[in-house]
């Protein structure tokens, strides 16, 4: 999928743990599993507000889109002679 969640970074820059931003968010520990490894079909806005406000951070800093292969533009190629 062409969205990438990064929670784990933030969780980093927070020094937090899985465990305690479940609590603090409000969610079980192994649906924030299900998120953070991408798994998700998707999130609800209650829960990424949550989120946003336990981590201090923007739903940019949580979540990023990055093509796939197929969704790739294609290279510029040139031909010979033009």
């Amino acid at each position: 999928m062409p969205i990438v969640v990064d929670i784990d970074v933030m969780l980093a820059k927070r020094k937090m743990s899985v465990g305690e931003l479940a609590d603090r968010v409000g969610i079980t520990p192994a649906n924030l599993a299900v998120l953070k490894n991408g798994r998700a079909k998707a999130v609800r806005f209650t829960t990424l507000s949550a989120l946003c406000t336990v981590l201090d951070c923007q739903p940019g800093d949580l979540l990023r889109w990055e093509p796939e292969p197929a969704d790739a533009p294609e290279p510029a190629t040139t031909q010979p002679g033009r």
